[in-house]
């Protein structure tokens, strides 16, 4: 099976004991293949190979799917990498358009190709959405303060999308996880999916019915077990 997994409050949630048995069937070679998706920047994903226990992705998606790399050798996939830098304007235009937004404030962290904000009740979100439209670019809204723009169409279940097309995935072997509104483009997707325990109101709101994914009770690492024993994906 391939485990395509946001990391903040997915895969690296849950209680200790839950994250030491889930990494350890991933490296015990039970047939798992493993893809980061999330919405932080490269540079802030590489310090988690050095934690106990922690598993190597194949693949890593990260700025919210809009960088794409092997997880062994950190170069990029093509030609999925050059179809997402093409619909993207540049992070000098983008800024310079959004500057003037009302209550938008620039996120100091590592990104590429998308730009990210926080927001708040203050923010005129409104014009946020005006000026991104004029962009040509889409808006990620999550967890009540996070504002991403990123090119056009890309989002995290695009962009993996693309990869199991390429790498001829089979789509009843793909499991997606996430806790945040901003993995609604996995679910979308159509794969089998799974939202943790504790997740962001709107996501579960908006995932409720849909019959490929399980809203776990457990938070984090144990609500992908949940569901890797919901599925049958995995032997007890």
């Amino acid at each position: 099976m391939l485990l395509a997994t946001d990391l903040d409050g997915t895969f690296l949630g849950g209680t200790p004991v839950q994250k030491e048995q889930l990494y350890r069937i991933i490296n015990n070679g039970k047939g798992i293949q493993l893809v980061f998706v999330s919405g932080r920047g490269l540079a802030t994903i590489l310090p988690l190979f050095n934690e106990p226990f922690m598993p190597k992705p194949e693949f890593i998606i990260c700025d919210v799917g809009a960088t794409i790399l092997n997880g062994n050798t950190l170069q990029p996939i093509e030609p999925i990498h050059s179809l997402i830098e093409e619909r993207w304007p540049g992070e000098e235009m983008v800024s310079g358009l959004l500057t003037s937004v009302k209550g938008l404030v620039p996120q100091n962290v590592p990104q590429q190709r998308r730009c990210s904000y926080f927001f708040n009740e203050h923010t005129d979100v409104d014009d946020l959405k005006y000026k991104v439209e004029q962009l040509n670019c889409d808006l990620v809204l999550s967890a009540g303060k996070f504002a991403d723009v990123l090119p056009k169409d890309i989002n995290k279940g695009y962009t993996l999308q693309m990869l199991a097309k390429q790498c001829h995935f089979p789509m009843e072997e793909i499991l997606v996880a996430g806790d945040t509104f901003n993995d609604l483009s996995l679910f979308a997707t159509g794969y089998k999916g799974v939202v943790v325990g504790n997740a962001e109101p709107g996501l579960l709101e908006a995932t409720a019915g849909w019959h490929a994914i399980y809203h776990a009770k457990e938070e984090g690492a144990g609500g992908i077990l949940e569901a890797m024993r919901y599925f049958s994906l995995v032997e007890e």
